[in-house]
């Protein structure tokens, strides 16, 4: 990943939200992003994902200008190569477990054939994959996400990011509703897979006590 003179406003707002003259994050590693509420943290994460786009500067991921690409390429780009954890998880109520986490399979051919590459049964990845994030007690094939805790949806949303190796997880704030034991659990699962996927890990949080576990950081400012 690579930002060079990144600004980002939003409409009608003479004050620049995001200014970042360079950033540079090497493929494998892992970066924390700090900053108190309302620093830009989630719009930064939005501009990297494509979601949203900035005003001026440049931003390559996976080797390509994300600024120049279309909407449908940028489609494509997070299917096949993001994982991305949501502060509030958006899993699909009413789905399994095991079948939010075998949703980006469906979505991206590419995921789905490094799953294939070393399970020839897409369910018993995702059954793996939730085991080794700490679901061992959920019935993942029959337990609906809508009652799981909050602990457990959190470790879905990991696994759901996390099937098929994406190069890069993007997680914006995915510890903020969870205690000391849990967060402290959580991410060290979350850097284990990402370490034995070589993912790179763009991980946002106001909690500066999650910085050790990171190799690189950096803060916002209001």
């Amino acid at each position: 990943m690579k930002v060079k003179n990144l600004k980002f406003r939003y409409s009608g707002c003479e004050i620049e939200l995001l200014h970042i003259p360079e950033l540079n994050v090497r493929t494998g590693e892992h970066l924390f992003i700090e900053g108190p509420s309302g620093s830009g943290k989630t719009t930064f994460l939005n501009i990297l994902a494509g979601v949203q786009r900035g005003q001026e500067g440049s931003v390559e991921m996976l080797g390509q200008q994300i600024g120049k690409m279309n909407d449908r390429s940028l489609d494509r780009l997070r299917a096949d190569h993001m994982g991305i954890i949501f502060q509030l998880f958006n899993l699909i109520p009413y789905l399994s477990v095991i079948e939010n986490i075998l949703l980006p399979c469906s979505f991206s051919r590419v995921r789905k054939e490094r799953v294939l590459r070393t399970n020839d049964n897409l369910e018993f990845e995702a059954i793996k994959l939730s085991k080794s994030l700490g679901l061992e007690d959920v019935d993942v094939k029959n337990q609906k996400a809508v009652n799981l805790s909050v602990g457990q949806q959190q470790r879905v949303a990991a696994a759901r990011a996390l099937i098929g190796a994406p190069e890069i997880i993007i997680a914006d704030e995915p510890t903020s509703a969870l205690d000391l034991h849990s967060t402290n659990q959580f991410m060290e699962l979350l850097i284990r897979e990402c370490h034995r996927n070589s993912s790179t890990l763009l991980f946002v949080s106001h909690d500066t006590n999650l910085k050790s576990f990171f190799s690189q950081s950096f803060s916002f400012n209001t």
